[in-house]
Order: C-alpha cells, then sequence, then structure tokens
C-alpha cells in the first residue's frame, strides 16, 4: 500500500475518533502533493534560522563559574531537544539535552562517551531574528544546595558507563545527572521538563533549581540533592537504553502528556526493538499523579522513513497540545519525520490494567495488532509529512506550535559530535561535524 492510501486510511479512521473533517480533509495533501502530482497546496518551508558559534565552555562557565574545565572545542549545540513558545513573537524556550556525547568500539564493544563531563543541561531563550538564532536568556539547571546537575548516566548497570572523550578512562555516575529532552512552562513560571535516564518528570524553579523528581515506582534512585518521588508506573522501568522519555506537552488545563520515546522492552530488548507500540501518560501537576495512560502505534519504519527497513530506528520525539485533548506527536528517524494528530479519549485509558503488569504475556509491546486483540490504540491522521517538505532538516527533535497554520522546528545538531574514534583529532579537538542548530518554520496548507 503507498502512503498515499495509508494516509488515506488512517484519516478516515480518525473521523471517528472525532477529529475535525477540516484538518482530516487535508492530512495527505499536507507536504506530499508534489511527490504525488497533486494541484493540491503543499507545506512548506517559509523560514530558516541558524545558531552562531558560542564556545560552550564560555556559555557553561557564564551560567555556572568553573563548570567546563576543557570544552574540547565544543561550541554551544543540542539545544534542539524541544521547543516551547515563550510568549513574544519570534521567541522560544528550549533545553539542551545532557552535552556532547558519543560512542567508540573499544575491543569490539561501544562506549559511551561524554567529552565535556562538566556541562550542565540548560533552560535556553532564544529568538528569531532574520536567518539568526540568538540566545536572549539561559538558565543552569541544579541541585537543592546550587550545584550543577550534570548530564553524567545516574545508575551503574542501568544506564550506559560514562566514558572521557577517547573511551579509555571511565568516568564517575551521577545521581544528579538527567537527560532533558521535553519542556514546557507552566503558568506559575516553573518549568516541566522530562529525562531519559529514569526516565523522569522533572519540575524545575523560574531560576533552574530541581524541586521535584518524579520516577518509576522500584527504581531506588539514591543519593540525589534534590527530592525524587516514586510516582510513575513500574513498568517503565524497561524503557530502552537512552530511549526513556522525549516529549511533552501541556493540555490547557495544566495536565502534562509524557511521550515515551520507543516502544518499552518487555518481556525483554528483542520484543521491544520489534515493536510499534509505545506509549504516552498523562500527568496531573495538582494531584502529582499518573492519571491516564494510552498506546500509541508507529507506523510503519518505511512509511514514516522509506530508505530505513529496522522498526528500532522509530521515536517520537515531541508531542504539542492543540486543544484539551488533542495532541500533535512526531513519529521520527534521524532522516524524516510525520507529524500525526491524536485525541485522548477517556475509553482510550489503559493506565492499570494488564498492560502495565510485565508479566503479561504477550505483552502490549509483543502484539502484532493490539487493537484485534482489545486494547483501545489511540487513532491518528496525518498532519505533515516532514520527509516530503523541502528544506526541512534531519533529526528534527522540537515542535512548536506558532499560529493556526505554522510550526517552528528544531533540530538537534548533537554538539556537532559524531560517532567513532575520529569524532576528536590527535590533540583531544573536536572534529566537527557541520551540523548546525537550525530553526525551521513550516506553512501547511490546512490549519490546526
Amino acid at each position: 500500500m503507498s502512503s498515499y492510501a495509508a494516509g488515506r486510511r488512517r484519516a478516515h479512521r480518525s473521523v471517528a475518533a472525532g477529529v475535525p473533517l477540516a484538518l482530516l480533509a487535508a492530512l495527505t495533501a499536507s507536504g506530499t502533493a508534489s511527490a504525488h502530482g497533486s494541484d493540491a497546496p503543499s507545506a512548506r518551508v517559509i523560514r530558516t534560522a541558524t545558531l552562531g558559534d558560542i564556545p560552550l565552555g564560555a556559555f557553561s562557565n557564564g551560567l555556572l563559574p568553573g563548570t567546563v574545565g576543557d570544552d574540547r572545542g565544543v561550541d554551544l549545540g543540542g539545544i534542539g531537544s524541544d521547543i516551547y513558545p515563550a510568549g513574544r513573537k519570534g521567541e522560544f524556550w528550549t533545553v539542551t539535552d545532557r552535552g556532547p556525547n558519543g560512542q567508540i568500539k573499544i575491543d569490539g564493544t561501544k562506549r559511551r562517551t561524554f567529552p565535556v563531563p562538566g556541562f550542565d543541561p540548560a533552560i535556553v531563550r532564544i529568538r528569531v531574528s532574520g536567518k539568526t538564532v540568538r540566545v536572549v536568556d539561559a538558565i543552569p539547571l541544579t541541585t537543592r544546595s546550587g550545584k550543577p546537575v550534570t548530564g553524567l548516566p545516574n545508575q551503574a548497570g542501568r544506564d550506559e558507563a560514562p566514558y572521557t572523550y577517547d573511551a579509555r578512562s571511565p568516568l564517575t555516575y551521577d545521581p544528579n545527572g538527567v537527560d532533558t529532552e521535553g519542556i514546557v512552562r507552566a503558568a506559575d513560571g516553573t518549568f516541566w521538563l522530562v529525562d531519559e535516564y529514569g526516565p523522569s518528570l522533572i519540575h524545575v524553579s523560574a531560576r533552574g533549581k530541581v524541586l521535584t523528581c518524579y520516577v518509576p515506582r522500584g527504581l531506588h534512585l539514591t543519593g540525589t540533592d534534590y527530592p525524587v518521588v516514586e510516582a510513575l508506573p513500574a513498568i517503565l522501568l524497561h524503557r530502552k537504553v537512552n530511549r526513556g522519555f522525549e516529549g511533552l506537552a501541556q493540555l490547557p488545563g495544566g495536565d502534562l502528556v509524557l511521550a515515551v520515546q520507543s516502544p518499552l522492552s518487555v518481556p525483554d530488548q528483542a520484543a521491544g526493538e520489534a515493536s510499534l507500540t509505545t506509549r504516552l501518560l498523562r500527568f496531573s501537576p495538582r494531584e502529582r499523579a499518573v492519571t491516564a495512560e494510552y498506546a500509541y502505534r508507529f507506523d510503519p519504519v518505511n512509511v514514516v522513513d522509506p530508505s530505513e527497513d529496522d522498526p528500532s530506528e522509530l521515536k517520537i520525539s515531541s508531542v504539542v497540545a492543540i486543544g484539551r485533548d488533542r495532541l500533535l506527536v512526531e513519529e521520527r528517524t534521524d532522516k524524516a519525520a510525520r507529524v500525526q494528530v491524536v485525541r485522548l479519549s477517556r475509553s482510550a485509558d489503559i493506565l492499570g490494567g494488564r498492560w502495565d503488569d510485565d508479566t503479561t504475556s504477550p505483552s502490549l509491546e509483543q502484539l502484532a495488532d493490539p487493537a484485534a486483540s482489545g486494547v483501545p490504540v489511540l487513532d491518528k491522521g496525518l498532519v505533515v509529512d516532514l520527509g516530503m517538505v523541502r528544506g526541512v532538516p534531519g533529526k528534527i527533535e522540537g515542535i512548536a506550535r506558532v499560529d493556526h497554520d505554522t510550526l517552528a522546528l528544531i533540530n538537534d545538531n548533537d554538539f556537532g559530535m559524531t560517532d567513532g574514534a575520529g569524532a576528536f583529532d590527535a590533540q583531544g579537538r573536536l572534529v566537527d561535524s557541520g551540523v548546525e542548530t537550525t530553526v525551521t518554520y513550516v506553512r501547511l496548507p490546512h490549519g490546526i
């Protein structure tokens, strides 16, 4: 079946879920018209702006002096982990991930490297001005006593072991470390972030101090310099390595929606690698509890990215609230992405049921057709295929709604890092990939 025909079938299914007909009538026109010879209007890039070079050491030490001793020639990057409107035209809140990191194979085994281990993840306010992205404010993430949280892994045996830039010397785990990915700003000026390690939901003050970190029951994270509350379903302990929470949305009433980046490894890694079913959680800041859970089904990987055949490359990287119970959801690989629309209906809630029990067999992740097994998978409809829109860069990790027909996209440039021993020269200086942090505005042919 062609991606066009598949999109049409998904659109019709979503009508039954109550998604507006005006939107669904144009789903497959967005970003696909030119590929299929249609005269219908298609999505297009209307602006591209790039972040200039800012030495990472100067940036970090300007926020918390003495944080970075040697930045190894790395510039500020990684702020494309998410993007959220900051209230002024052209301004957005963004968040870095855990910092520069890569992989080098030593004696046949890949090791996770942290070339700048003192890097402190930060909230960064940017302004898009013409073709330039400018940093207008930055907030370092700190512990209760004001120390940097770092981006280092938390727990031996659960997280990847950290190594120096050349993968030769081990680094120390840090229970305070975070791999931040999603960001929203609450009405009271505080921030909510999601993290891949726990996975965790983190409440942060307006000036960056971690107020509370919510983690799965049974994680037993100790030694932190901030409060840790086990309030999330224990099933999340089965998240893939480096595939915890990636997307975060804030609904109009203040509730949060958290997206697990990839299917859980339930009952094992093989099941997670092959699965097309991941999960969304609804969290109430008022109740400090998860109030709903939803099964989300990816499209086949070669529909999202025709050049890819490995389903484990599928990820949710961004979720955006566009109504009381409606979300945009970005499905992607590193080279392509598609934006879907879903409605969070009460009838689709699976929280606390058999699918949260890791002894259930087959597991949710093992079901080839969850709907046929009685699982109320969220209906969805295609809004835009970003892989078909000329000018959109790869590895889009953040999406924001600018207005009724415009999206702002931001890519993760990985701080200019690449994997392998060639990432740094003989002097230990970065061999930059040349990939820049870019904010791209895409105009849709129909409103959302």
